[in-house]
């Protein structure tokens, strides 16, 4: 493969911290060091990062294809400068049995960005027989979670963490108390009791965080929270941290730039999982997302067909496509000053990486060259039907944004280019 040379580019460097002005050169799939290049690229001044791992992307393989397709996640993966999709095992049947890790991967094979796999921590995510852990483990799962379907005996939780420490598997939790949350679609409060909605106490995601860092704390295992979405549970994982437990956190997107209040008219777009929380609770989970004590953000794609969006607030599904949306949201974040690009840009993709294993999350040289060129002051208006995910349920439709994928690379080949870009 001839060597490409990226000129002109703000480089984005996540490890070191810094933006740059300078020039990249990559080779055989890899970041190289200075050298002749076979093709130059003007990058004009726009800015060049590590491409985006998206940890927790719902993709609807099996059972769910009308939803999504591997061939139309990706795709929208790539126009969004997502270069590592790590798919979740909420599927129709389950990611659980090596068999059914061996089906998706299969399935994955051959599409433009890479695609890994979390496994389920249960049989059938009911929480009562553990998978196996050691098969999947060595299969290629990354992780292990029962995503939204919270382990309620705690005693299955226990052995399933005491057995993935011994592997040292990555467990991968949803902090929520399910009896508590039961039949909630929006987070209680003034906004709730007005729109006479049932509500669900940020108390919660605290009371199931609480639970499942003390179980973190008596079996040593590597673990993970996919959602940290209200003030009340910071300070749990603050003491986690201190204690010197091998915890690390995430959050949403959605989580990040909305709130309760853009639900407004029972706007069934705006219906995630946990539901969008006060803007109190929005800029708690920012600062500590700015502060490190929130290591990634997801873009928690979960797609739902128009059948499931188009009912009355409370039986609507849950969830938003963000796969295209990750980028230009995430720069919400920066032109209101919350985070400058080398910072988000460690929760975007160098924390991610580092926490699955992975390669990449770096402009070091050595570093798989996946990459992503945007313009993050360009303006548009988010129309939802241009979308290349295969459902079109996100809450941007007909937001002004600003933030563009000019260009996506995967190992040192293009596989996104917006027309006329380089023109």
């Amino acid at each position: 493969m001839a060597a490409t040379l990226f000129t002109d580019a703000r480089l984005i460097d996540p490890v070191a911290g810094t933006e740059t002005r300078g020039e990249l050169r990559v080779e055989d799939g890899r970041i190289t060091g200075p050298g002749p290049a076979g093709e130059v690229i003007d990058c004009r001044g726009r800015c060049l990062a590590p491409g985006i791992v998206d940890l927790g992307v719902k993709v609807g393989e099996p059972g769910e294809r009308h939803k999504e397709s591997f061939r139309t996640a990706t795709a929208a993966a790539a126009a969004g400068g997502v270069t590592t999709i790590v798919c979740r095992p909420d599927t129709t049947p389950a990611i659980d049995s090596p068999e059914m890790l061996d089906q998706a991967q299969a399935r994955a094979a051959g599409m433009p960005v890479r695609v890994h796999h979390i496994a389920a921590l249960t049989k059938g995510r009911a929480g009562r027989e553990m998978v196996e852990i050691g098969f999947l483990k060595d299969g290629g799962a990354l992780g292990f979670s029962d995503c939204d379907s919270v382990v309620t005996d705690t005693k299955v939780l226990s052995r399933c963490m005491v057995y993935a420490r011994s592997l040292g598997a990555l467990v991968i939790g949803h902090p929520q108390d399910p009896g508590l949350s039961a039949g909630a679609c929006v987070t209680s409060g003034k906004f709730a009791s007005l729109k006479a909605l049932p509500g669900v106490s940020p108390l919660a995601e605290r009371m199931g965080l609480e639970r499942d860092l003390a179980l973190v704390e008596a079996t040593g295992v590597r673990w993970h929270a996919d959602q940290i979405t209200t003030a009340a549970a910071l300070p749990a994982l603050a003491r986690a941290r201190a204690a010197g437990l091998d915890v690390t956190a995430g959050t949403s997107i959605h989580h990040l730039t909305l709130n309760v209040l853009d639900v407004a008219d029972y706007r069934t777009f705006f219906k995630v999982k946990p539901p969008l929380r006060t803007e109190d609770d929005r800029l708690a989970v920012v600062e500590a997302l700015a502060a490190g004590a929130i290591d990634v953000i997801s873009s928690m794609h979960t797609p739902q067909d128009e059948e499931s969006k188009r009912l009355p607030f409370e039986e609507a599904a849950s969830g938003a496509v963000a796969l295209e949306t990750l980028l230009p949201a995430a720069m919400r974040l920066v032109h209101a000053g919350h985070l400058a690009l080398p910072a988000l840009w460690r929760a975007l993709s160098l924390n991610p990486a580092r926490r699955l294993g992975l390669p990449g999350g770096t402009l070091e040289a050595g570093a798989p060259a996946d990459l992503v060129l945007f313009d993050p002051d360009a303006p548009f208006v988010m129309d939802r039907f241009t979308l290349r995910s295969k459902s079109k349920n996100t809450p941007f439709d007909g937001a002004r944004m600003e933030g563009r994928v000019i260009g996506t690379w995967v190992g040192g080949t293009r596989v996104f280019d917006r027309e006329g870009a380089d023109a």
